[in-house]
């Protein structure tokens, strides 16, 4: 053995090793352990390999007749075709579609809402099942879904309950209440109610109604919700149902999204365009956690994101940018320091929690110059959702009917990140996708372990996006494709 050594000394002080680059896909294989790195290196391949795999549309009956949103659905094409001739008839659109979706913590239930008022809950391995069929039903199957409400008012936002997963809370922009339905009872009464004070002006008018969105604490008992007038009640469900503390932001816009940062944080966007922070863990915000009064506390800090973006450059000298509605936000389950965000006019991005900065910008075409623009303005609210395992923010386009799915990968190998490198892409060329789909997206949900997506429409159908089944028979060559 020592013939096929080399001396130290033959090999000189000033001979330098030699270097190999590892290979990854072996090193996975040894170590099983997935870099993050390596991940984006493949997020080109798992882009292209989403496509709409099934369409549910919304035509379910009650007592024999259709419901709300089955009506709306059946109204839809022609109130869609009359914006397109009329654009400054858009009153009917906005009480059209799904406003909110949530899969629960294992991804066994999905549930809806709509903006006409029905809430559903659906069982997803039925549905993924359903979404393999060859050949499309000629009638609606109203068994695949175990739960269908039709409310008297609208619903604007849905959330399930962490620690119960029998329960899942609504809000609407119709009125001061959050209504907490628990999924083992059919009935359209909610098992328990939680109201707002009522506030009166000095006029002796009461002051505007509804709640934009709501937030669970994981302790089962604190509920969160922002209101239109710049604030988020806070109620303790042992206490009462009046809230006995909130949160306020000293302004008198209303709060579009609210995010929780487990029991630390509170997040909230503003119709203006501001982010608010709020801290539960001590400061100003402490207060409105250790008084039994009533107490609304001011934010820590709040963000102006029109500012943010002007120190973007390339944005700047290319854009005028002006304070724009905040319509959603959302924090990286894989990357909790990134809050993504989009805007009324169709922009998506990353603020970075840790610098306070935007990283990532994403901005797509407006629909005047966008070539698959269909001719129906931008209406309805969008709501993006994260993939879970993923560093990618699905959001519906605002021009057309497709849905974005953008790499917001925390480095600037990411073509969203304001300072794109890609002088070391060696893998492929990262970019974003673009998928076509039979309806215009107005909310998405990923589901958390499998990483499908499933899209409310503008016609109150859900869509679902994923890879294509496959099934393999004995002696074929190839695999086939069934829809």
């Amino acid at each position: 053995m020592e013939k096929y050594a080399v001396p130290v000394a033959a090999i000189g002080e000033d001979a330098k090793p030699i270097t190999r680059s590892q290979w990854k896909r072996s090193l996975i294989e040894l170590t099983g352990n997935i870099e993050g790195n390596y991940r984006h290196d493949i997020y080109p391949l798992l882009m292209r390999s989403y496509s709409e795999i099934g369409a549910f549309p919304h035509t379910y009956h009650i007592e024999g007749g259709p419901c709300k949103t089955h009506i709306r659905h059946l109204y839809s094409s022609f109130l869609i075709n009359r914006t397109t001739e009329y654009p400054s008839d858009v009153s009917g659109i906005r009480e059209l579609g799904v406003s909110a979706l949530e899969f629960d913590r294992q991804g066994i239930y999905l549930t809806s809402v709509t903006r006409s008022g029905c809430l559903t809950v659906h069982d997803f391995e039925s549905l993924y099942c359903r979404s393999n069929q060859h050949v499309p039903r000629l009638e609606e199957d109203e068994g695949k879904h175990l739960l269908h409400i039709s409310l008297s008012n609208s619903i604007d936002a849905v959330r399930w309950n962490p620690a119960n997963q029998d329960e899942v809370a609504c809000t609407s922009l119709s009125h001061n209440e959050v209504h907490i339905f628990d999924i083992g009872y059919i009935s359209s009464e909610p098992t328990e109610i939680l109201r707002k004070r009522p506030t009166v002006t000095v006029h002796g008018s009461s002051v505007r109604k509804g709640l934009t969105d709501i937030a669970l604490f994981n302790d089962d008992t604190r509920v969160l919700a922002s209101d239109t007038c710049g604030a988020i009640n806070i109620w303790d469900r042992r206490a009462g149902n009046f809230p006995q503390t909130g949160l306020t932001t000293n302004a008198n816009s209303s709060l579009t999204s609210i995010q929780l940062n487990g029991d630390q944080c509170v997040y909230g966007a503003s119709k203006s365009g501001y982010i608010y922070v709020w801290d539960l863990r001590g400061g100003r915000s402490s207060a409105a956690f250790q008084s039994h009064k009533e107490v609304h506390s001011s934010p820590i800090t709040s963000l102006k994101l029109a500012s943010m973006l002007s120190k973007i450059g390339l944005l700047k000298a290319q854009s005028n940018i002006l304070p724009k509605e905040i319509q959603s936000i959302d924090i990286n389950p894989s990357c909790p320091h990134q809050l993504g965000f989009h805007l009324d006019d169709g922009w998506s991005g990353v603020l970075d929690l840790h610098n306070l900065q935007v990283t990532h910008i994403h901005c797509p075409p407006p629909p005047w110059l966008d070539e698959t623009d269909n001719g129906i303005p931008m209406l309805s609210s969008r709501k993006p959702s994260w993939l879970h395992e993923h560093s990618m923010y699905a959001v519906g386009s605002c021009s057309s009917n497709a849905l974005h799915l953008l790499d917001f990968y925390p480095h600037n190998s990411s073509p969203c990140h304001v300072d794109h490198d890609d002088s070391e892409e060696i893998f492929q060329q990262k970019q974003n996708k673009l998928i076509p789909l039979s309806g215009r997206v107005t909310a998405c949900a990923t589901h958390p372990l499998n990483g499908t997506i499933v899209a409310g429409t503008l016609e109150a159908s859900l869509l679902m996006i994923s890879q294509k089944h496959r099934s393999w028979k004995e002696g074929d060559d190839d695999d086939q494709e069934h829809l």
